[in-house]
Parts: C-alpha cells; sequence; structure tokens
C-alpha cells in the first residue's frame, strides 16, 4: 500500500476490547476454560452472532445438556469485564485527531450495544458492519468485501485490525491489507508503516 488506507477496519473484541470469555466467564459458571468450551453448544454462540436466534434461544441452547443459564447474571458478567485494552483509547483518540476514518468489523451479537453504553466506542468508530447486523461472520469473504462495497472503496484501500490470524488471512485473501494485532505499541508501529501515523 504506497499511500495511507483510506480507512481502518477494526475488529473489537481482544483487539481493542478485553474479552471476558476465556476467563471471566468460565469462572462465572463455576468451570474451566476447557469445561466451558466442552460443554457449551459449539452452534449457539455463532448463530446468536449472526442474528439467526434470538437472545432468549441462545440461553436456552447456550450448553449443549440444556441446563438453565441465568442470561443476565451472565451477560451482567460480561459487561462488568468490558474495557479498553492497555494503550488503546489513547490510540484511537490519536487517530481520531488525526482525522482517520474508523469502522468496526467485528464477530458479535447485539452485546456490542453493552460494550457501547460502558466505552462509547462510537466516539471514534461506527458499528454498522458487526455480524448482528451484516448477518456475516469473518472470515467469510463477504464480511471483508461488505463493508468495502458500501463504503464504495476497493478492498486494498482499506486496512484491517484484528487479533485473529484467520481473521487477517480472510482480509489478505480478498486484498485487503491486514494486521493482526499483538499489543497496541506493536499496532503503533504498523500504523506507521502504512502511514496512518
Amino acid at each position: 500500500m504506497s499511500q495511507p488506507p483510506d480507512v481502518l477496519l477494526f475488529d473489537v473484541m481482544g483487539t481493542l476490547v478485553y474479552d471476558p470469555f476465556f476467563i471471566d466467564v468460565p469462572a462465572h459458571f463455576n468451570m474451566s476454560l476447557r469445561e466451558l468450551i466442552a460443554n457449551k453448544d459449539k452452534d449457539a454462540w455463532p448463530a446468536f452472532e449472526r442474528n439467526e436466534i434470538t437472545e432468549t434461544r441462545f440461553f436456552e441452547i447456550f450448553f449443549g445438556d440444556g441446563r438453565k443459564v441465568d442470561g443476565e447474571a451472565m451477560k451482567a458478567c460480561m459487561s462488568s469485564n468490558y474495557r479498553f485494552l492497555e494503550g488503546v483509547e489513547e490510540l484511537l483518540l490519536e487517530l481520531k485527531a488525526r482525522g482517520t476514518v474508523m469502522y468496526s468489523l467485528s464477530n458479535y451479537p447485539n452485546w456490542y450495544q453493552l460494550i457501547e453504553s460502558k466505552l462509547n466506542l462510537e466516539r471514534f468508530m461506527d458499528w454498522q458492519f458487526v455480524s448482528c447486523k451484516t448477518q456475516i461472520r469473518k472470515p467469510d469473504p463477504r464480511a471483508f468485501l461488505g463493508p468495502a462495497t458500501k463504503l464504495g472503496i476497493a478492498p486494498d484501500r482499506c486496512l484491517f485490525i484484528d487479533d485473529r490470524e484467520d481473521n487477517c488471512a480472510g482480509a489478505a485473501a480478498v486484498g485487503m491489507p491486514a494486521i493482526r494485532y499483538i499489543s497496541t505499541p506493536q499496532l503503533r508501529t504498523e500504523l506507521v508503516r502504512y502511514g496512518v501515523l
């Protein structure tokens, strides 16, 4: 990319915001992460992220054995632990001050509203490409091509940032440059290399 990108497309969980799923949610259920993964229904969360099932149905099928879930307590656990990853809010403030155009490109259900109400991410970016709205999850090629088309720009004029290698590979496969997020200092270095900072 010889010129700075026109748009940054950010994953949210694990890239901008701490994801409670791996530590706090298992603890909430008095399980290890391994136990939680073994017991949960493998299709429930992806379906919820694509807005194919209601929140009520999600809680009904969250565990494969059908055990009852206190949905409000689980949501409270998630919400209480959402926070910016170290240095991220300052970086987003700097990008906004430079006039950088940013959108979220995230796999998440309508619980993105819990993140928004706590962290006010809309100060920096628009949520229109979250999977519960698009009904497409990364790394489906359409998850990357759809935003580029809607924004009226070529995929190679976007820069995608995500903590997952498979999602970065999915973006690269459609000609969209990608940065795998490892840390905020590393991301900052990469953004300098792309001419964003």
